[in-house]
């Protein structure tokens, strides 16, 4: 029997899924890096269980989601980070619902101050982490900032070719003073992404997603129940301001 011969993708099949506003309100609410149960992205979506269990088959047999069985439950998690990277291409270029009560413009400005992009910090608080250590040394290569014109492969909420940025060894003993702990593995150290509300550089890779583990675990930082933003709190805001002079 012989090769079968692929045609053309399909990419009609993926855009109908994401037509539907419920399940773009899943993908949204796992594009923090967290797995979570259908009973939680149901309220995310604003559907019934059984409607969102439903959503959630499509997008898993698309291979938009995996599913994680832990005990009796299932939770569900992006299929990976290049599904968030897709998420983030798309906000790029989708048109922005008006914001019509106050809650929705808190939860906008919320989401620009300081938000995740799937494992890593973004936002105000994403790019201003990486300047400072740009500013002070930690980091070399690039100056931080998206520069269009000069631009070959960058482009807003993508992730960033055009810089090699790298750590130093006054980064690596920064690092060490504040607890941040950075794994051995085949992942890229640092990477960073575009960030699409502040047009400029947030540390993305494995050092994005190490600082953001230490910032939950030490409390300087907090998930909000819904949506990717999240809170800096009173001790988060005095280590910033300490240790690398940021203030938001």
């Amino acid at each position: 029997m012989g090769d079968v011969v692929a045609g053309d993708v399909e990419i009609s099949e993926v855009a109908a899924l994401l037509a539907d506003r419920a399940r773009c309100r899943v993908l949204l609410a796992l594009n923090d890096g967290r797995a979570l149960p259908a009973s939680v992205l149901a309220d995310e979506a604003g559907v019934t269980r059984a409607t969102a269990s439903s959503h959630l088959g499509k997008l898993t047999d698309a291979g938009l989601l995996r599913v994680e069985p832990q005990g009796r439950h299932r939770y569900y998690r992006l299929a990976g980070p290049h599904i968030g990277e897709l998420l983030e291409k798309l906000m790029e270029i989708a048109p922005a619902r008006p914001v019509r009560s106050l809650r929705e413009s808190t939860r906008a400005g919320q989401l620009r101050a300081a938000r995740t992009c799937y494992d890593h910090l973004a936002g105000r608080l994403g790019v201003e982490i990486m300047a400072a250590m740009i500013e002070r040394g930690y980091l070399d290569g690039g100056d931080g900032r998206h520069h269009a014109e000069l631009a070959r492969h960058d482009r807003l909420a993508g992730y960033g070719r055009d810089v090699d940025y790298a750590l130093t060894p006054a980064g690596r003993r920064w690092l060490d003073e504040m607890g941040v702990h950075v794994p051995e593995g085949r992942r890229t150290l640092v990477r960073y992404c575009v960030d699409w509300s502040e047009q400029r550089h947030h540390l993305a890779g494995l050092l994005g997603r190490s600082i953001l583990v230490r910032f939950l675990s030490a409390g300087w930082v907090r998930r909000r129940e819904h949506g990717r933003s999240v809170q800096v709190t009173p001790s988060g805001e005095a280590v910033l301001a300490s240790a690398l002079g940021v203030r938001l």
